[in-house]
């Protein structure tokens, strides 16, 4: 049985096309991929992504804790802070990556993706047992929260009509606990999308009105209801990583580009041995950025070749509705991973011809 968000009715009144994703029932679309796109670069969308999970972590030992679970530094967090970050495997590979919300020294929330929140949970769990970390709780959450994601460049105007709070004093990677619409919630400057917004984390039971008086609000600058397909295709285009394709517990954070959220000189945490000796010896394979330079949409798993040896595989692909080619994230040999290396990937029966560009494909 798919679970629901709290708007799951909203979504089907607005036309939404419903989709399996991550063991939710999620709106793909509204009005198409490419004008929900396309309204997020230029004007603003508004996205469900309650189906996200919550993992709170509190006590006198939860830095402690989170400082030896996972690769980014949260000893550099301040309140009211976010961080991006993941978590390894002792082997390197990812179990997920996360967003770190700081409150105070001894609470914080991790934000992981959907379909990892049992299993993320449960690894947090296994961790704490095996260091046994004095005073630490974990706590899921997740039915505590519903998320919304108001991005692109209107985002400030329309937000600032349903709420008193300063907006412009929130700066990236921040948040703050202010009312909308009449009631609390936590606006936190991030997304996944590369344009300016905000994720607003509220009560489940708050959510269908702050999403009717956010597109009431925002009608007037056009913004639009959002789904799944808008948010993968944004995200691409800005080489954000999607787990489960650019990085799996078998792909290592050092491989995925991710070197800049792992910190390993900041001390021990699961994983830093496997990724000390693998930056040593030298990543097998990179995250690289491909343009098509002739007609085609890549897609996860197309080999990616030259001269017909394969050498990686794409990982993410689409037809880019800013650029309109085809771009692809991949996986490649060190040795043809440089910007302007010709490749060719392999889309059904062709070998269709690319070229390996500097990312993110789009300048926000």
């Amino acid at each position: 049985m798919l679970q629901k968000t709290p708007l799951y009715e909203h979504h089907r009144r607005l036309g939404g096309r419903m989709v399996p994703f991550g063991g939710w029932d999620m709106p793909v679309q509204y009005r198409g991929v490419i004008e929900e796109h396309l309204a997020v670069r230029n004007a603003a969308g508004l996205f469900d992504v309650s189906h996200m999970g919550e993992i709170e972590v509190k006590g006198t030992g939860a830095l402690a804790f989170l400082q030896g679970l996972t690769t980014n530094d949260a000893s550099k967090l301040v309140n009211g802070q976010v961080q991006y970050t993941a978590m390894c495997y002792p082997h390197g590979g990812v179990v997920d990556d996360l967003t770190l919300y700081r409150f105070d020294q001894d609470h914080y929330i991790c934000c992981v993706n959907a379909s990892n929140t049992s299993k993320d949970f449960a690894w947090m769990q296994q961790v704490l047992a095996d260091r046994g970390d004095a005073d630490v709780h974990l706590h899921d959450v997740s039915r505590d929260f519903a998320q919304l994601a108001l991005q692109g460049p209107a985002a400030d105007a329309i937000l600032s009509r349903l709420t008193m709070t300063d907006l412009s004093q929130i700066a990236y990677y921040h948040f703050y606990e202010g009312l909308v619409a009449g009631e609390p919630v936590l606006i936190s400057r991030t997304g996944y999308t590369g344009e300016a917004g905000f994720e607003l984390y509220c009560a489940p039971g708050h959510a269908g009105r702050l999403w009717d008086d956010l597109l009431s609000v925002g009608a007037e600058d056009g913004l639009l209801p959002c789904g799944l397909g808008a948010r993968d295709t944004l995200r691409l285009e800005m080489k954000y990583a999607l787990y489960g394709h650019e990085i799996t517990s078998e792909i290592s954070p050092l491989e995925a580009g991710l070197g800049w959220i792992t910190k390993l000189d900041k001390g021990d945490f699961v994983g830093r041995e496997a990724l000390l000796r693998q930056k040593a010896a030298g990543v097998p394979r990179r995250l690289i950025g491909l343009q098509l330079t002739e007609p085609g949409v890549p897609r996860a798993e197309y080999p990616v070749l030259v001269e017909g040896r394969q050498v990686g595989v794409v990982t993410s692909g689409t037809l880019s509705p800013s650029l309109r080619v085809g771009i692809a994230l991949a996986l490649v040999e060190p040795a043809c991973s440089a910007i302007g290396t010709p490749l060719q990937i392999g889309i059904r029966q062709r070998q269709v011809a690319a070229e390996v560009v500097k990312t993110p494909f789009i300048q926000r």
